[in-house]
């Protein structure tokens, strides 16, 4: 019965989503909050739009250019960024670019020497490895704002061979030093870099007081109500209250009070887990979430990352989101408690009505679940108070029904299955647990819930789901695909437009894979692709998708984007495709500058398991991830 469905949805003529659903079933799923969203979307946003002819639109059947101003590229297969004609793309900023310190130069590993290029000291001075999610801070008013400005990046992992020989080959844990590990650690974390646009137009590291590298070693803070929990407690920190470090920073948020929110994600296999008598309690969370591994043997010279029944809590101590105040170099992180432990993929932060602040999160892993923080009151009065609008409030798990609506449960200590009897016996013990509390009040599981975003006109919240080959998962009307290898694109609209409201309406906006129909992808072939990750409404409502995992074709990854407002005859979203990487790269991280002249995007990991030069600076072979600089040629708005 599922695979007919399925087939009867993916038809090359098949409505628009909004009035199929989920695929297992052909019944509308919108109620009329959502439908008449995107009726305002068809007829206001697009319509208001000037069509530009010359495009190729019409020989594509797509009518009107809507806010689409760039013509489609083909998929990439080679070892060079490729972007539309009209537009042009400079790597900038890769891994290993001096920026503090003694600003030391980027020397790559020697093979077969073991350490070989920089030293840990140096890279905690450089820019780190795979380049990730990232938000620009203007640092003047004006047009002066988007020549100059901070660009906070988060580095989420490295490629050890390529760290220490700059070749694929990688140290055994027998070579490993104390300074190879530090080296390791301090290739992660964020970066703050200080940049302007030189009198050539070209963008340039500032040498100043602003730029700081955060790694797996800087002391940060706990707050909010987990802070000094039984389970954050360590023999070196008995306060529970004084991590060190943040890693695997993946996706990322800012607020509006100007701060910067890195997210930890797959913090848990960092550690090696010794053999042991643990408690029950501690078993089920290192199961849960997958603790051990020691990938980057840091344990070999680092007894942190060492997890013993003595010592059982460092896991703990991280899967949090981390605020950051970029303006002060001086300034402590903290780790913001209140908005749960999870794989955490970013954190988009929307004002809503009243002032409230919302924070949405997806936890990213096959058949986990999507967030959402809203604030206790409004955030200016609670900042005049000298309290955090991230530090109290209500964490909430989505609830995706059959036909369309869907609710947000609260994850509150005593309401519910979260009561002591069950394992939960405070608010501390709800938010280290929170995929343990998001099971309990059966919230519903996603393939791979990874970025939000939420459009600034409509105010409608995106959602990727990356994929999901997982033999036991479950289909839902939300997750209809069994297995699920390309990924799809989920939106949903609060109720009465308000974000802090604990229910909504939501449709499936893509559902990606080769198209046509094929594998029951909703996307036209010639905008085929896979594995969407990334994502980023810009000011003026278009939704940038980036990918990471398997494209069609075995293209490289890429970045497209969506025009939410524009159809074409088959009834599909308007899709183009922006952006093609490099071999074996990741596309992650997009931001604008505030005139939307400059985009900053990442390639991550090129040459991931070799084939790849990239980027082609300075004579070096070994493949760096690096920052793109893409401008278009009549110095216009990107994707216009």
């Amino acid at each position: 019965m599922f695979e007919q469905d399925l087939m009867e949805a993916s038809d090359v003529d098949a409505p628009h989503l909004l009035d199929v659903a989920a695929g297992v079933s052909r019944r509308r799923v919108l109620g009329g909050g959502l439908a008449a969203a995107a009726a305002f979307l068809v007829g206001g946003r697009s319509a208001s739009a000037s069509a530009v002819a010359g495009d190729g639109s019409a020989a594509r059947g797509k009518g009107s250019l809507g806010l689409l101003g760039f013509a489609a590229i083909p998929p990439g297969f080679g070892d060079e960024v490729v972007v539309p004609e009209g537009y042009t793309a400079r790597p900038f900023l890769p891994w290993g670019t001096p920026i503090l310190g003694s600003y030391p130069a980027y020397v790559p590993g020697t093979p077969p020497l073991v350490p070989g290029g920089n030293t840990a000291a140096d890279q905690a001075q450089q820019m780190g490895s795979d380049h990730d999610g990232m938000h620009y801070f203007p640092l003047a008013r004006g047009q002066r704002g988007s020549e100059h400005g901070l660009l906070v990046m988060n580095h989420e992992a490295v490629q050890e061979s390529y760290l220490h020989t700059g070749t694929t080959t990688a140290p055994t844990r027998a070579q490993y030093t104390a300074d190879m590990v530090r080296k390791s650690q301090n290739a992660h974390g964020v970066a703050v870099v200080e940049v302007r646009r030189a009198a050539g137009g070209e963008w340039e590291v500032v040498r100043g007081g602003y730029n700081r590298r955060i790694t797996a070693y800087t002391p940060m803070t706990m707050s909010g109500p987990a802070a000094g929990h039984r389970l954050l407690r360590t023999s070196a920190d008995p306060e529970g209250r004084s991590p060190l470090g943040t890693f695997n920073n993946c996706a990322h948020g800012y607020t509006p009070w100007g701060t910067y929110l890195t997210c930890e994600e797959n913090f848990n296999g960092y550690f090696r887990v010794d053999p042991g008598a643990y408690d029950a309690e501690h078993q089920a969370l290192n199961a849960e979430y997958g603790v051990g591994g020691d990938r980057n043997s840091w344990s070999t010279h680092d007894p942190r990352f060492v997890v013993t029944p003595g010592d059982p809590n460092e896991p703990n101590r991280f899967g949090w989101v981390v605020e950051i105040d970029p303006f002060d170099p001086t300034s402590t992180p903290v780790k913001r408690t209140a908005l749960g432990r999870t794989k955490h993929e970013g954190a988009f932060v929307q004002t809503s009505r009243g002032g409230r602040v919302v924070v949405y999160l997806g936890d990213d892993q096959v058949n986990e679940y999507v967030y959402k923080f809203v604030s206790s009151g409004n955030a200016p009065s609670m900042r005049a108070r000298g309290i955090s609008p991230l530090d109290e409030g209500t964490l909430y798990v989505a609830r995706f029904d059959e036909d369309g609506t869907g609710i947000w449960l609260p994850l509150v200590h005593g309401q519910g299955p979260l009561q002591a009897a069950n394992g939960f016996a405070d608010q501390g013990d709800v938010l280290v647990k929170t995929r343990l509390a998001a099971n309990a009040v059966k919230a519903t599981p996603m393939d791979r819930p990874e970025w939000t975003a939420v459009d600034p006109v409509t105010g409608l919240v995106y959602l990727t789901l990356t994929n999901n080959t997982d033999g036991g998962k479950t289909v839902n009307a939300a997750n209809p695909r069994k297995p699920n290898p390309w990924g799809h694109i989920v939106r949903w609209e609060e109720a009465g437009g308000d974000h802090t409201a604990t229910s909504f309406t939501w449709d499936l906006f893509v559902l990606a894979g080769p198209g046509a129909g094929v594998d029951g992808s909703s996307v036209d072939a010639e905008d085929a692709f896979g594995s969407p990750d990334g994502l980023w409404a810009d000011p003026d409502g278009r939704v940038w998708i980036q990918t990471d995992g398997r494209q069609p074709s075995g293209a490289n990854n890429q970045m497209l984007a969506a025009d939410p407002g524009s159809r074409h005859a088959a009834g599909r979203p308007e899709l183009r495709r922006f952006l093609t990487g490099v071999i074996g790269s990741e596309c992650t991280g997009v931001v604008t500058t505030p005139d939307q002249r400059t985009m900053f995007t990442n390639i991550q990991h090129p040459g991931e398991n070799g084939g790849s030069t990239w980027p082609p600076q300075d004579g070096l072979t070994t493949p760096r991830s690096a920052t793109v600089i893409v401008t278009k040629d009549d110095g216009g708005a990107v994707g216009s």
